[in-house]
């Protein structure tokens, strides 16, 4: 994750002001593993900023994923969600509660490089996301 100070270079070396509400949004996503959609990110941030719009939440993300310091995921709701953590690794949703976790240390390089082969691509970026029920779901389920 990135320091207020690394990420507000990273706004100016590509032409955006830096904001007190770019600096919270960023914020607000590096503190949680939840990978929140912009409506959570907004109903976490109106306490503190009461004068900030969801629009503001909106374009915020959309900027921070144009400059590479979140990414974005589709992970087949109504809205998108949100990590900072842009380091390779996959996602896994609940199909109950839907909470959306990092899943670290899946080697899909063998799966990537079938597609590649199967496809004639050279593929230089992937996202992989898992569906289930967690294991706190499971166990209300079974009880």
């Amino acid at each position: 994750m990135l320091t207020s100070q690394q990420l507000s270079d990273v706004l100016r070396a590509n032409g955006y002001k830096v904001t007190p509400q770019r600096l919270a949004v960023y914020e607000a996503l590096a503190a949680t593993k939840s990978h929140p959609n912009a409506e959570m990110l907004f109903s976490t941030l109106q306490p503190k900023y009461p004068s900030m719009s969801f629009a503001t939440v909106y374009k915020t993300v959309e900027i921070l994923d144009k400059i590479n310091v979140i990414k974005i995921l589709n992970t087949g709701e109504d809205s998108m969600r949100y990590d900072a953590d842009t380091s390779i690794h996959h996602h896994i949703q609940c199909a109950v509660c839907g909470c959306v976790e990092d899943l670290m240390n899946v080697d899909s390089s063998g799966l990537v490089k079938e597609a590649e082969k199967l496809s004639g691509y050279d593929i230089k970026g992937h996202q992989f996301y898992f569906f289930g029920v967690c294991p706190h779901c499971r166990e209300a389920r079974q009880n």
